[in-house]
């Protein structure tokens, strides 16, 4: 908490996030699984302190964390279920910063105060069926209509969409277009007629964060609704790998926050678990398995810490987030591995923290870009800075 590079403001939100984490959602988090659901108190608590708007500058409502600051919250906030933070985490992540990266200037005033408050749940509907790790494959589209665009198609696995107010979703809006080219971002308000959203999809872990389907049936919007206003048809596929490189720094935060989690209760439990007349701590295996964890997580922490300063500064915004979220997401895997090993039959049972987080962590190498997707995008970007086109 004593970081030179945060201001004491910060610090403070940072302490008091902390506190919430602990006090109160850690100790729900087996009614969370249980239920599917994040409690109205949690949600309303969070709102107050500011959470749903922690990324969004002060101008348009929210706390102005820069990324630097913003990766250590989300150190505190993976702490506890990822649900928690994913709740409030397409607001200031990939939902958000559409407006951030892409909207007019009218466009910001009008819907982020909304999105910063909590008043509005913001979802990011760019994924298809057959557009996902290439997004620029989306069909959905979207035809000039009077005054107005005529939006057509389905998403897949859109995040919040079962309680979402609004949905920032991308169209071709060329059909001549070749690729990532002639796609347009539009702010699709909820109980339009034609969208529609299919029941939540029934995942692996991480209960409590929901998933659905979108679908578009001839959803008539205004042409105020393109993101960027006319300047902005044709440059949605743009504003959103642009929120990607945003995202890809955040979710390699979480992984580190959850990664400290699952070491902790991996110490606590070799700490306290007796075997063979001693506590499992004392067997150099099971130290061996601590230690490789521990290294994983100082390592991931570093890494993200130093790709936030350069998004910051604006000398890395590609290659680094790339990098962290690739890193730090495999790492959280190998050590909820190893946390189910050390706690042995215990870690396979439900209910033990170990096991949810094990099935959780799973995930984040496959959201915002898989780690095969990362791959490529870290070896194209050495290569075309080594002049390779």
């Amino acid at each position: 908490m004593g970081d030179p590079v945060l201001d004491d403001e910060v610090r403070q939100i940072i302490a008091a996030t902390r506190r919430f984490v602990r006090e109160r959602v850690v100790p729900a988090e087996a009614a969370i699984d249980d239920t599917d659901a994040i409690p109205a108190d949690l949600r309303r608590e969070a709102a107050e302190m500011g959470l749903f708007g922690f990324a969004v500058p002060e101008e348009y409502g929210g706390l102005g964390l820069d990324m630097s600051a913003e990766v250590r919250l989300v150190f505190e906030l993976g702490y506890t279920t990822p649900a928690f933070r994913s709740m409030f985490g397409t607001n200031n992540g990939i939902a958000g910063h559409v407006l951030l990266e892409g909207a007019t200037e009218e466009q910001k005033k009008a819907y982020l105060p909304p999105i910063a408050s909590g008043e509005w749940t913001a979802s990011f509907a760019l994924t298809e069926e057959n557009a996902g790790s290439d997004p620029s494959g989306l069909t959905t589209a979207a035809r000039r209509d009077g005054d107005g665009w005529v939006i057509s198609g389905s998403k897949r696995f859109i995040t919040n969409a079962p309680l979402a107010d609004v949905f920032m979703v991308f169209a071709r809006t060329d059909p001549d277009a070749a690729g990532a080219r002639g796609i347009t971002a539009f702010m699709v308000e909820r109980g339009l007629p034609g969208l529609t959203v299919g029941p939540k999809d029934h995942k692996m872990g991480q209960a409590g964060a929901w998933t659905a389907d979108v679908h578009l049936d001839d959803v008539r919007v205004p042409a105020s609704t393109v993101i960027g206003g006319a300047e902005g048809v044709g440059r949605g596929y743009a504003t959103a790998m642009r929120c990607l490189a945003h995202g890809r720094v955040h979710i390699a935060a979480l992984c580190v926050g959850l990664s400290q989690r699952l070491l902790d209760e991996s110490v606590s439990y070799a700490a306290s678990r007796v075997q063979g007349g001693g506590v499992i701590g004392t067997h150099q295996l099971v130290q061996g398995l601590l230690a490789d964890s521990a290294t994983d997580l100082y390592a991931a922490r570093a890494l993200v810490t130093e790709v936030a300063a350069h998004y910051d500064d604006g000398s890395d915004t590609r290659l680094g987030p790339s990098c962290a979220k690739y890193f730090a997401s495999e790492a959280v895997g190998r050590i909820a591995d190893r946390a189910v090993q050390i706690h042995g039959g215990a870690g396979y049972m439900r209910g033990v923290p170990v096991e949810r987080f094990y099935r959780d962590a799973r995930l984040f190498r496959i959201y915002e870009g898989t780690s095969q997707i990362q791959q490529i995008v870290i070896a194209r970007e050495l290569l075309r800075n080594a002049g390779v086109r």
